[in-house]
């Protein structure tokens, strides 16, 4: 049993410290306000080679030049908008893991929200307009022949 606690424990502690191994000891900056901030505003960085990660949480060698660039940036003064806006320039607006809110990504925003409401719409017409053919319609079964069809289906009956 305490081999069992043991061994959750460390996986425990093994899978909630991952992210924080991406950070290498040296990148770390001795001023403990500048580093949170540098840590914050990494978690708002894509890895731009691991797509959905962010630079704290990639071991790739481009999210490390990332984070030593962030914490140069921070250390010559700029705020945390001037950084973000620096990579945005450099790297477009991909290197956002959350886009900013702007004409051109109006689409991205309300396009989710926009299908499913649409989408809603659509099934709530149908499950109405079948509401309203009522039980009857629904199971009125085929459609019964005419005297002209009854004769011509009984004149080819007869030829077989």
């Amino acid at each position: 049993m305490k081999k069992l606690i043991s061994a959750l424990a460390l996986m425990v502690m093994f899978a909630a410290s991952g992210p924080a191994l991406a950070v290498n000891p040296d990148e770390v900056l001795k001023d403990p306000k500048l580093e949170q901030r540098a840590r914050d505003l990494s978690l708002e960085i894509r890895c731009v080679v691991c797509q959905n990660q962010s630079i704290d949480d990639s071991n790739a060698d481009l999210a490390k030049d990332l984070r030593l660039l962030v914490r140069e940036r921070l250390q010559a003064g700029d705020s945390d908008k001037q950084v973000l806006d620096y990579l945005v320039d450099r790297y477009g607006e991909f290197v956002l893991l959350k886009p900013r809110i702007a004409s051109h990504t109006l689409l991205l925003w309300i396009g989710g929200p926009l299908v499913l409401l649409i989408g809603g719409f659509v099934i709530f017409r149908n499950i109405r307009k079948q509401r309203s053919l009522g039980p009857d319609k629904e199971k009125s079964g085929p459609i019964p022949l005419s005297d002209a069809e009854k004769k011509e289906l009984e004149e080819l009956l007869k030829d077989e």
